[in-house]
């Protein structure tokens, strides 16, 4: 069953779509994509158009009336040059169009502008994280509207792919390196955001969104998070991590095993290894097994956790360990 969650999350709270199969285009270079796509498509309709009619006129014209009429071999067809050379030519100047067009448009994709504003964009299973100026981090990017926006992605664990529909931009996060994609929205509001690359089990729920303040409204919330960041209780803190960090698409606070063990009377409790040894999860064993997790692994669970050294700071690694002393 879809949760009403679920279906916030996908659905933008932007205008509705001019278009009967196309979402809104909230990006300067969304109009350039959708003008080629829709010559492409066009042209497709047109030429199929044509030649289904040529076959069916073909079995029309030439079906056989009875047996004996194709007991003899006839002659039915001949060289036509110009016809030949038509067919040629004519689809040759389409194409050699339809490419300058394409790659002009595919430049103007690949090349941001100098002044644009970056944002660091990391894929982990199954939950993306983007990361802002000020050094906040947050699983919803947030953009200011009628600014060029630089995302610089990466992966932890397994290609992902970042897909904007609105702003008909795609790229993929690739483990150990970095890519890239710009866009520039035009218009204030919410848009979806997905993975469009198949991850693991947990591909389908990689949904997020971006959030297109006003030009002033992008400033605003950026000093009103960080603020709060600083402010908030430790244990409150904590859970936000959990919710915005990705935890929660691999350990539950319910008791429930998923991907990895439950964080649920986690503080306290005796763990048990695949190497044979067992631990009392303290605090510093839970340090170690968000930096490092792939020192101790919990047994009957597979290693697949990435480490979170250098992502978080010391702040909130304390933050969750707090969390997780409130799951008794």
């Amino acid at each position: 069953m879809i949760s009403a969650a679920f279906l916030a999350q996908i659905q933008p709270k932007s205008p509705p779509s001019p278009y009967f199969w196309l979402p809104k285009p909230g990006s300067v270079g969304a109009a350039d994509t959708d003008w080629l796509w829709g010559v492409l498509m066009g042209l497709s309709v047109v030429f199929a158009l044509g030649i289904f009619a040529v076959m069916v006129y073909f079995v029309w014209k030439y079906q056989a009336k009875a047996r004996s009429v194709n007991e003899v071999a006839e002659k039915t067809s001949d060289h036509n040059t110009a016809l030949e050379i038509t067919w040629s030519i004519v689809p040759l100047f389409i194409v050699i169009a339809l490419f300058v067009w394409g790659f002009r448009g595919y430049m103007d994709l690949r090349t941001p502008p100098k002044d644009a504003l970056d944002i660091q964009v990391t894929g982990q299973k199954w939950n993306w994280n983007f990361t802002y100026k000020n050094g906040l981090s947050d699983n919803v990017l947030h953009v200011p509207v009628d600014t060029p926006v630089r995302l610089v992605l990466q992966s932890v664990d397994v290609i992902h792919s970042l897909y904007i529909p609105a702003f008909r931009v795609k790229m993929d996060a690739v483990p150990g390196r970095f890519t890239e994609l710009w866009f520039q929205a035009t218009d204030a509001g919410e848009y979806p955001v997905f993975c469009a690359e198949y991850c693991g089990t947990g591909h389908s729920k990689m949904i997020t969104k971006v959030v297109v303040h006003p030009a002033s409204g992008y400033e605003s919330w950026l000093t009103e998070q960080g603020k709060k960041l600083t402010d908030m209780p430790l244990p409150d803190l904590g859970k936000q991590l959990y919710e915005k960090q990705g935890c929660k698409t691999c350990h539950t606070v319910d008791g429930s095993p998923l991907i990895g063990p439950s964080w649920k009377g986690l503080f306290g409790r005796s763990e048990s290894f695949a190497d044979g040894s067992s631990l009392k999860a303290d605090e510093n064993y839970i340090r170690e097994s968000i930096v490092d997790p792939q020192k101790k692994i919990v047994q009957g669970f597979a290693p697949v956790m990435p480490a979170y050294q250098g992502k978080l700071s010391d702040r909130e690694l304390t933050a969750i360990i707090e969390y997780i002393k409130t799951l008794k």
